[in-house]
């Protein structure tokens, strides 16, 4: 609930604090005292533009206007504020400066946020009907959520919005699968002569580097042999060194025992010597015999060669990416051929994932249904008594073709009223206007006392140009309103004002505008004076008393009528 209101230098305002309480709060006092800024102010802080009525007191260089919520845990407002990474721990507190070239600034918990955030916490803290109104129940976008917390059935909403998820998943991954698929389509031809072309080559990695090399080789094998033919004949030839060497082992092997016992190192470095000579004449005679076995390998390996290259140019990739290109093509192939009984599956079950989302958004629609014709017949039995019986209510359905439903059902929803005989429905902030405007939303607010989310309700001049029997009936409604949630109004009937749980009273002085919370005493003399006018007579005393003894006895009969 709303705690404290705090304004200081607001048009007519000096400095003014009120302390508000559960249930039903008003506020009386003569015409221009200053009553109506009080609820603008809140509306300031709650996020609304600043008007005439906001403007900074002259003589002072800012105003400002603090309201204090005092929420339970799980109030929507503080995961909001808590989500903008402010603490959203104890009360909350809306601030809101107005300097005096218009400029403002807005803080949340003594934090500074932008005037939006201001204004999406004052829409769940606080709900403002004043005389030219065009949000809250006036606001056609929140009429779907309130006629489905009137009928109660926001399990099934929640299920329809979550199949409909479910289904435009389905119907993208459709989408998704029939792009590919087309595109793949597109590119069959390409695909198999890529697959037919490059299988044919059977590119392997590494092989440009390795025909590379050996093309290099053989460019150049005339030369090569020679010197091969040279270096062979160097270590196995008549003096090369595998005869030398095998003549100092011959040498070796004649001596005495004792000598070759002394020269066992060095034969073995000789035999190894031998070995290793021996290996290496036989590397380059059949390296030799490789250069001189076939005249046309060189022509075979620049062919190849050439044909690696030109595919890496024709698919603008390295000769090393080919095997890659082969790969993705193949696998491009198979997917063609493989998705058509993919898309015949994921548009299975898109189809399939559509008629749960109808089947239940149908459900909802006829829920929908009967909760507006209970909704109708509830407002319609408040209109007559807040003499609005000439008025006509009416929740709109609007059905909408099933391609364009979404998570929120098969219809849009507004409310509409008609304030003439035989004229025609129309958005109620246009057609009804002035005090009726007021006494529209009290009657649905108490058709929606249940279902309506809690919030601060404030009302500027519900009972405007209404009295008697009337305002009696504005002041139990009221009273009936304030037993689920929190009520602030502007009044200046006493049938009204004698139902409050807290009354302020707002006098204007020296150009001043003050507040007074009133005691019983006070109360029966003020309630008095709204009944009387300035003189106060002892017979309007007697009557504000009856008022008074009326209004306590007002609940006990709304508890038993629940």
């Amino acid at each position: 609930m709303l705690a404290t209101l705090k304004v200081r230098d607001l048009v007519l305002i000096e400095d003014v604090e009120l302390d508000f309480s559960a249930g039903l709060n008003v506020l009386t006092g003569e015409t221009g005292a200053g009553k109506s800024i009080l609820l603008d102010a809140l509306g300031l802080a709650a996020g609304a533009r600043a008007g005439a009525r906001s403007s900074v007191r002259p003589g002072a260089q800012q105003g400002s206007t603090v309201a204090i919520f005092d929420l339970i845990a799980t109030h929507p407002a503080r995961a909001l504020i808590s989500e903008n990474g402010i603490p959203s721990e104890g009360e909350i507190l809306l601030r809101r400066t107005i300097a005096a070239d218009g400029r403002t600034r807005a803080f949340v918990n003594d934090e500074p946020v932008g005037v939006a955030l201001l204004r999406d916490l004052g829409t769940v803290l606080v709900e403002i009907h004043g005389q030219a109104d065009d949000r809250g129940l006036f606001d056609v976008a929140t009429h779907r959520k309130l006629l489905d917390a009137f009928g109660g059935h926001e399990a099934l909403t929640q299920q329809t919005a979550m199949l409909f998820e479910r289904f435009q998943r389905a119907r993208e991954h459709a989408e998704s699968l029939r792009r590919a698929a087309e595109a793949a389509a597109a590119d069959l031809e390409y695909l198999r002569h890529t697959v037919d072309e490059l299988g044919a080559l059977a590119p392997e990695a590494g092989e440009e580097e390795k025909l590379a090399a050996e093309r290099a080789l053989l460019m150049n094998a005339g030369r090569i042999a020679e010197e091969l033919s040279a270096a062979v004949e160097l270590i196995g030839g008549d003096r090369g060194a595998e005869s030398s060497l095998a003549a100092a082992l011959k040498r070796l092997s004649r001596m005495n025992d004792e000598a070759r016992q002394a020269c066992v190192a060095a034969n073995a470095g000789l035999e190894q010597a031998f070995a290793l000579a021996e290996e290496a004449r036989c590397e380059l005679q059949a390296l030799l015999s490789r250069l001189e076995l076939d005249s046309g390998e060189l022509e075979k390996k620049e062919e190849r060669l050439f044909a690696l290259r030109a595919a890496a140019r024709k698919h603008a990739v390295a000769v090393e990416a080919l095997p890659g290109v082969l790969q993705e093509a193949q696998a491009r192939l198979e997917a063609v051929a493989d998705a058509g009984d993919a898309l015949r599956r994921a548009d299975a079950d898109a189809a399939a994932a559509q008629t749960l989302f109808l089947d239940c958004a149908r459900r909802l629609s006829s829920a929908r249904r009967n909760a507006a014709n209970a909704f109708e017949a509830a407002v319609a039995e408040e209109l007559a008594p807040l003499k609005l019986g000439h008025a006509k209510f009416r929740v709109a359905l609007e059905p909408l073709p099933e391609e364009s439903a979404g998570g929120t059902g098969l219809e849009r929803i507004a409310f509409e009223v008609a304030t003439v005989e035989g004229a025609a429905f129309g958005p109620l902030a246009k057609i009804a206007s002035g005090g009726e405007l007021a006494r529209f939303s009290l009657a649905l607010k108490v058709a929606l006392s249940e279902a309506s989310p809690p919030a601060a309700l404030v009302f500027d001049e519900v009972d405007r140009g209404v009295g008697g029997a009337v305002a009696d009936a504005v002041g139990e409604r009221l009273q009936r309103l304030a037993k689920s949630t929190q009520v602030l109004l502007v009044t200046h009937a006493p049938q009204v004002a004698a139902r409050a749980e807290r009354h302020f009273r707002i006098t204007r002085k020296r150009e001043r505008t003050q507040v007074e919370l009133l005691d019983p005493g006070e109360r029966g003399e003020e309630i008095a004076r709204m009944l009387s006018g300035a003189a106060i007579t002892e017979e309007a005393r007697a009557a504000a008393r009856r008022l008074l003894v009326e209004a306590q006895t007002t609940p006990k009969k709304l508890r038993k009528r629940a």
